[in-house]
C-alpha cells in the first residue's frame, strides 16, 4: 500500500506540476531579454553599424568640396611676382573651382546610402530577434533540465523504496537475487541520467550567460513554473506576419530598392559631370585680370566604362530580387516546419498529460499491488516503472520542443508567441 501511494503521488506531481501551476515565467524571462538587449555584443555591434550607416546619406548627397588655387606668374625672373606691374604676363591671384555632378546624381547617391541605412536597421532588428530566440531556447532547455531532474529524483525515491521491499522479500526467500540486482542497476542508470542532465544544465546556463555578456559561471536562477498555452494562429497568419514584419525580408526589399537606385545612377553616368572655375589676378599698376571657366568631363569611353557599369548594376538588381525570393521561400519552409513541430508537440503533450501518463501510472500502481501480494514478478513491475519514467520525461521533452519551435517562429514572424 505504501508503494502504491508513492507511485500515485509521483504521477500526480509530474503532470500537475506544469499544467496546474499558477505562477508565470514571463517576468523572469522578460528580465533576461531586457538584459540581453542592453548587453549582448552582437546586438550592440549591429546597433553601431546602423548608427554609422545613418551618417552616410548626407555625405553622399552633398557637393564635392570646392578647390581653392593660389599662385603667381612672373616675367623676366623666377622670383615671385617678378615684373608685376611692368609685364602684362606677370600677376598674382587665386581661383575657386567647384565640381558639379550631372543633374540627379547627388540625389541618387543619397538615396542609395539611405536604403543601405534602412537595410542596416532591419539587420539590427533581425539580430535582436535572433538573440532573443536563442536566449529563449536556452531558457527552455534549462527549464527542462530542472523538470527532468525532479522527475528522476522522485522516481529514484520510489525505486529505492521498491529495492527495500525486494531486499526484504529476498531475505525471506520470496524474491530472486536478480530482482535485487536489477533494482540496483536501475538506480545506477538513474544516477547516470542525472549526471547527463547536470551537464546539460551547465551548458544551458553557459549559453545564457554568453548571450547576456555575463562573466562565465554567473549563477542563473531556476526558471519558474508556467502554464503552457496553445497558440491560436494558423499557418496563413504566420506567413502574412512574416511578409509584413520579418526584418530579414524587409532588409531584402531595401536591398532591391537600393539596387534599383544604383541602376539609375549607372545610367546617369552617361551624362557628363562638369566643373566651374572663377579667378582673380592682380597685375600691380596694370588693370586686374578676371577669369571664368567651365570644364566638362566627357564620357568618351562609354563602351568600356558606362555600358559595363549599367550591365553590372542590372545584374545586381536581378541578384537582389532572386535573393529576396530565396529568402522568402526559406522562411516559408522554416515557418511551416516549426508550425508542424509545435502542433505535434502540443498534441503529444496533451496525450501524455491526459491519457498516457495517468494510464501508465495506474498500471504501475496495479503492478505494485500485485507484486506486494506475490502475484506478479519483479520484471513486470520494473517495466511499468521505466515506462512511467520515460513517458514523464517525454512530456517535458515535448514541452521544450514546443516552446523552442515557438521561439523560432517568433524570430521568423516578429510575433510574440511564447507568452
Amino acid at each position: 500500500m505504501r508503494l502504491r501511494c508513492v507511485a500515485a503521488g509521483i504521477v500526480i506531481l509530474s503532470v500537475s506540476g506544469v499544467l496546474a501551476s499558477g505562477r508565470e515565467h514571463s517576468r523572469q524571462l522578460d528580465a533576461l531579454i531586457a538584459e540581453a538587449l542592453r548587453n549582448n555584443p552582437e546586438i550592440l555591434a549591429a546597433q553601431k553599424r546602423y548608427e554609422a550607416a545613418r551618417q552616410r546619406p548626407s555625405q553622399e548627397s552633398t557637393l564635392p568640396d570646392p578647390v581653392l588655387g593660389v599662385g603667381y606668374q612672373s616675367a623676366g625672373s623666377p622670383r615671385p611676382v617678378a615684373g608685376l606691374g611692368a609685364e602684362p604676363m606677370a600677376n598674382a591671384g587665386f581661383s575657386i573651382t567647384q565640381e558639379f555632378p550631372a543633374p540627379g546624381k547627388l540625389n541618387l547617391r543619397g538615396g542609395i546610402a539611405a536604403k543601405e541605412a534602412e537595410a542596416e536597421f532591419q539587420q539590427y532588428q533581425a539580430v535582436q530577434l535572433n538573440v532573443i530566440a536563442r536566449l529563449k531556447q536556452a531558457y527552455y532547455r534549462l527549464y527542462y533540465t530542472y523538470a527532468a531532474r525532479d522527475v528522476l529524483e522522485r522516481n529514484r525515491d520510489l525505486l529505492t523504496r521498491l529495492l527495500s521491499v525486494t531486499e526484504a522479500r529476498y531475505a525471506v526467500g520470496k524474491a530472486a537475487q536478480q530482482d535485487v540486482l536489477k533494482a540496483q542497476t536501475q538506480i545506477s542508470i538513474l544516477e547516470t541520467r542525472l549526471v547527463k542532465l547536470e551537464q546539460e544544465r551547465n551548458a544551458a546556463e553557459a549559453e545564457i550567460n554568453s548571450l547576456l555578456n555575463r562573466r562565465a559561471g554567473t549563477p542563473v536562477p531556476r526558471p519558474e513554473e508556467f502554464t503552457p498555452i496553445e497558440f491560436a494562429l494558423n499557418l496563413e497568419e504566420l506567413y502574412g506576419s512574416a511578409r509584413e514584419q520579418s526584418p530579414v525580408l524587409r532588409r531584402g526589399q531595401k536591398m532591391i530598392e537600393r539596387s534599383e537606385l544604383a541602376l539609375n545612377l549607372a545610367r546617369k553616368d552617361y551624362y557628363p559631370d562638369y566643373a566651374v572655375t572663377a579667378g582673380y589676378f592682380n597685375q600691380g599698376s596694370m588693370p586686374a585680370m578676371y577669369m571664368a571657366r567651365v570644364d566638362v568631363r566627357i564620357p568618351l569611353y562609354f563602351w568600356r566604362k558606362q555600358r559595363p557599369g549599367v550591365t553590372e548594376q542590372a545584374s545586381n538588381l536581378v541578384e537582389a530580387r532572386r535573393s529576396y525570393e530565396s529568402i522568402d521561400q526559406n522562411i516559408r519552409f522554416r515557418i511551416k516546419d516549426d508550425y508542424l513541430m509545435a502542433q505535434a508537440s502540443w498534441k503529444l503533450m496533451e496525450l501524455y498529460s491526459k491519457t498516457v501518463i495517468p494510464q501508465a501510472g495506474l498500471a504501475l500502481e496495479s503492478s505494485l499491488s500485485s507484486y506486494e501480494t506475490g502475484n506478479l514478478d519483479f520484471l513486470s513491475v520494473l517495466t511499468n516503472f521505466t515506462t512511467v519514467l520515460d513517458y514523464e520525461l517525454n512530456y517535458y521533452q515535448e514541452l521544450m520542443s514546443y516552446y523552442a519551435a515557438l521561439s523560432r517562429l517568433e524570430e521568423l514572424t516578429a510575433l510574440r508567441l511564447t507568452d
